[in-house]
Formats: C-alpha cells, sequence, structure tokens
C-alpha cells in the first residue's frame, strides 16, 4: 500500500519528525536580525494574525526578539529557528522533484542549505511562511511541529 504525500520525503525523513531538538540557552534580550518580508497587504494581515498565535516556545527554546522588530518576524533561542511570513514564492516550488513534509496537517517544502540547517516554506496557503533552522537542526524538523497549529489557524489554505 502506497500514499500520496505531496511535496513527500521518504519514510526516515519524515521519521525525523519525531526527533527531539536539543534545547539551547540565549540571553532574554537576544535579537536576532531578521530581513523583513514586504508582502501585499491581504498577506501581511494574515502573518499579523499569525504574530498572535505564535508560541512562547518551540522546541523547547525561548522566544526572543527580532531586529528590527515586526510582526512578520520571530525567532527562538539564539536565532535557532527563525520565523519570516509574507515571504515570496520560493523558485523551488516550480521543481517537480522538490522535496516536502507534512507536518501535523501544514506541507512545507523542504530546501537544505549548505553549512546550515534546513529551510521550510509553507505551501498551499494564503501567504507563504518560511521557517530556517540552523545547523543542530540539520536532520530534525520538529521545531515544525510546534508551528504547525498556528500557521493552520492563521494561515487559511490556498487550496
Amino acid at each position: 500500500m502506497s500514499s500520496h504525500r505531496p511535496f513527500g520525503l521518504p519514510a526516515r525523513a519524515a521519521a525525523a519528525v519525531l526527533l527531539l531538538a536539543a534545547a539551547g540557552c540565549s540571553a532574554p534580550d537576544a535579537r536576532a536580525t531578521v530581513p523583513v518580508p514586504g508582502p501585499p497587504e491581504a498577506e501581511a494581515a494574515v502573518c499579523r494574525a499569525l504574530a498572535k498565535e505564535l508560541p512562547g516556545t518551540v522546541a523547547g527554546l525561548p522566544r526572543t526578539g527580532t531586529e528590527p522588530e515586526s510582526e512578520l518576524t520571530a525567532a527562538w533561542g539564539d536565532a535557532a529557528i527563525v520565523l519570516r511570513c509574507g515571504v515570496p514564492r520560493p523558485e523551488k516550488m516550480n521543481d517537480p522533484q522538490a522535496q516536502g513534509i507534512d507536518a501535523n496537517g501544514v506541507n512545507w517544502l523542504y530546501e537544505p542549505r549548505a553549512g546550515d540547517g534546513p529551510r521550510f516554506t509553507t505551501t498551499y496557503r494564503k501567504a507563504y511562511v518560511e521557517v530556517t533552522l540552523d545547523a543542530r537542526y540539520a536532520h530534525d524538523v520538529g521545531p515544525l511541529v510546534d508551528l504547525a497549529e498556528p500557521v493552520r489557524k492563521a494561515v487559511p489554505p490556498s487550496v
């Protein structure tokens, strides 16, 4: 029996969701420098709704500030996990061989980054939400599990 998964990953990669993230420490006033996207107003409104739903911790890491401050960006830990809402549609989504993962009902495009952790971008949503993970999460997509519910709640599907 086989199942069709949009942007499906092999079962062993999907099982990585179950890995626990390594907890890190960061100063309470630490700020990650994060470029702020410039989406159209309708997408920005969706992103502002998402900002209200984001958790205080992801993968055990506390939420930290971003520089510049914006409702379109968020970070956890010492920028180990960075979220940007309202990013442009990634070019990689045009690749029929692109890989992805489903984390608790939210589909994400998977893009490895040389020398760093992966980048994930939501698919089939009214606004694109990008999550970058540092090298500690090179083989762990667990942080997406913590972000799935807020995304599902605030960012409507586009299909």
